[in-house]
């Protein structure tokens, strides 16, 4: 599966949603009417490591990985816990190998937020990661209003 048919999923099926590139990344954020200067993340693409973001190895040809940030209610019925926030540079402190392809696991670095991530999903996995783009969504959609207030 190609990183594009991901994000051209998101911005088909996810109203007022807006595509954005920064940080070496593409994002998809919920802006409606471009209220916010970006708006709030539902998913992000990343192509390559960044100084503080290697634990995934992505400076491998071919090589992406969708990160996208769940409730934390979600992700520890996923994975058990939620990790400490681990130190600038570092990666969580879980036993996964965050460089295995096609498997949803938690984010290396931004697991102790509720983030999930999978590099190089497969269409079979991608059918699994759409209920979990539908609640990061909705999940956008709760801090947007709180961000209008």
């Amino acid at each position: 599966m190609e990183s594009e048919e991901i994000l051209n999923y998101c911005l088909e099926n996810l109203e007022d949603t807006v595509l954005a590139e920064s940080w070496g990344e593409k994002g998809i954020f919920y802006n409606p009417d471009t209220v916010l200067k970006r708006g709030v993340y539902i998913l992000t693409i990343k192509e390559k490591d960044g100084d503080n973001d290697k634990g995934s190895n992505l400076n491998r040809e071919n090589v992406y990985r969708v990160n996208l940030g769940i409730r934390k209610k979600t992700f520890i019925e996923l994975f058990n816990e939620l990790p400490k926030r681990p130190n600038a540079a570092g990666i969580v402190d879980m036993n996964y190998d965050f460089t295995e392809l096609d498997k949803i696991i938690p984010h290396p670095v931004y697991a102790w937020m509720g983030w999930i991530s999978v590099l190089n999903p497969s269409y079979k996995t991608f059918e699994k990661l759409k209920s979990f783009i539908q609640e990061s969504y909705e999940y956008a959609i709760e801090k947007f209003k709180k961000r209008k207030i």
